[in-house]
């Protein structure tokens, strides 16, 4: 027994890190408001849910549905929908730390250094924040991760098996999120994990076969991805990926713009998210383990640096989850500091030191007090300040239920914008109750829409759900205000609210 349990403790510190990692990741799950794209995502996949002709339906906005897709299981087993596709991404992100595990054990052979690597992606706020958001980036970089494992293993050991695999992870990530071109482009780096000698002379039979290996990585991943020829708006995915991005002459044109200033972000949400406190454990690994680790620590540093700089030069939008797939390789670097711990404790400890708390503290904000967290200002304003923070409407669906339940005839609600935040995110909680028909009507309010006067004046309940800062309504005679719902207060002091309004006849 005893020895049973010394060469199985380490697995079991492994299993506490897992659990860990769900933990921070699902406590509180729905505490945070719904957030604009978690909106939509969840929307698109309750209509996918239930008409079968509409699984492609992402396609007509120029996103890949596989998200959507997994999250329409959750929705059946939960009846809370917010719940159900965040812990899509509560999953994805978990995994993503066992695999982190991994490709740290075989890579470097060394089981501290793995766990080590596990334990920072467990508890990094850039992970434990969009782990918690039913967004696609944490599934996006599980399919990342498992692609760089499936690859190396596949090179390495010359095994077939792994280069299925490998296939099928690059055809999950493609079915994603159109940066999973990043990977696509990055997989010749695995080449360097192949042998190609043959005694001391190299065997064309050997470079044959890598090639071959490659190519089946490459046909099985995009043969995954002509799944999306099925539906009928394949062709919006290229033209709306332009929206996001420059032309490829941008770089010859003007190099340095936007480049500075998302160099600049990228630091700005390296410290907010706790990478910068890990640097220094960054340096110590990478120029150490060049001496031992060459190829392995090359690899991960092209694949962590590779798309930051094209994302940074070519991006148009440009905001904090875009580069979460990126981060993993970083801290596998990182994690090589472990070896050097004793030797250069005076860097090693009190960094590592910094990282703990401060990555306690902002887990411990993120979880329990929304509010207050510690944010970089574009991802506050988004996530907690703006029109795109879902404060309220939550509380609003609740209230219609409860008068439907009471009335027993069917209502209408008017909500500002027309996708996104409202009117989707008030179709999420309200999806089980066709009779409420929630309809958008437009951004900008300086009178009460015709139409919901209109149908107040029929005899239907009629309700209005609005952002103040949207709402210029002078004459009030025709609403009465039912509740108010404060988000998260801004730099200055103000904040803005969701309007909740019963429509009155004239």
């Amino acid at each position: 027994m005893k020895l049973f349990l010394r060469k199985n403790i380490f697995y079991f510190f492994v299993f506490l890190v897992l659990v860990f990692s769900f933990l921070i990741r699902v406590v509180k799950l729905s505490y945070w408001p719904i957030f604009a794209d978690e909106a939509i995502y969840i929307r698109w996949a309750q209509v996918m849910r239930s008409e079968v002709n509409l699984r492609f339906l992402p396609l007509s906005d120029g996103k890949q549905p596989l998200f959507m897709w997994l999250v329409i299981p959750f929705l059946k087993i939960f009846q809370d929908p917010l719940f159900a596709g965040r812990l899509l991404s509560v999953i994805s992100g978990t995994a993503s730390v066992l695999v982190v595990f991994l490709i740290a054990l075989f890579l470097f052979k060394e089981k501290k250094v793995a766990l080590f690597a596990s334990l920072i992606a467990s508890i990094l706020p850039f992970f434990v924040f969009f782990d918690r958001k039913a967004l696609v980036d944490s599934l996006l970089l599980f399919f990342g991760l498992c692609l760089f494992l499936f690859s190396f293993l596949a090179f390495s050991r010359k095994r077939f098996d792994f280069v299925l695999l490998a296939g099928f992870s690059l055809g999950g990530a493609l079915l994603t999120k159109s940066p999973a071109l990043f990977f696509s482009l990055l997989l010749p780096t695995f080449l360097l994990f192949f042998d190609f000698k043959k005694s001391k002379k190299l065997s064309f039979r050997q470079v044959f076969l890598a090639l071959f290996y490659l190519s089946v990585i490459y046909a099985v991943g995009y043969l995954f991805y002509n799944i999306l020829r099925l539906g009928p708006n394949f062709h919006l995915l290229a033209s709306r990926n332009m929206d996001y991005v420059f032309p490829f002459l941008h770089v010859f044109q003007n190099p340095l713009d936007p480049f500075l200033s998302h160099i600049k972000d990228i630091f700005i949400w390296f410290f907010y998210f706790g990478i910068l406190f890990i640097l220094p454990l960054f340096l110590l690994g990478f120029c150490f383990g060049l001496k031992k680790y060459r190829k392995e620590v090359l690899v991960l540093f092209f694949w962590f640096l590779f798309p930051l700089l094209v994302q940074a030069e070519y991006a148009r939008v440009f905001t904090a989850r875009y580069i979460l797939f990126t981060i993993p390789f970083f801290l596998i670097i990182s994690s090589l500091s472990l070896r050097f711990a004793n030797r250069y404790k005076f860097i090693f400890f009190p960094f590592f030191g910094l990282f703990i708390v401060f990555s306690l503290f902002q887990n411990f904000r993120f979880i329990f007090n929304p509010n207050k967290s510690f944010l970089p200002r574009n991802e506050r304003s988004g996530y907690l300040e703006e029109w795109s923070a879902g404060t309220g409407i939550r509380e609003v669906s609740v209230y219609l239920v409860d008068f439907y339940r009471k009335e027993k005839r069917e209502i209408l609600v008017g909500t500002e914008g027309y996708f996104g935040t409202l009117p989707d995110g008030l179709q999420v909680y309200l999806n089980d109750y066709p009779q409420i028909k929630v309809a958008g009507m437009g951004i900008n309010f300086n009178n009460v829409p015709e139409g919901l006067v209109t149908s107040a004046g029929s005899g239907t309940p009629t309700f209005f759900v609005v952002n103040s800062s949207r709402a210029k309504i002078e004459d009030l005679k025709n609403l009465e205000l039912l509740a108010e719902y404060p988000k998260a207060k801004k730099k200055d002091g103000s904040f803005e609210k969701l309007l909740f309004y019963r429509v009155k006849s004239n």
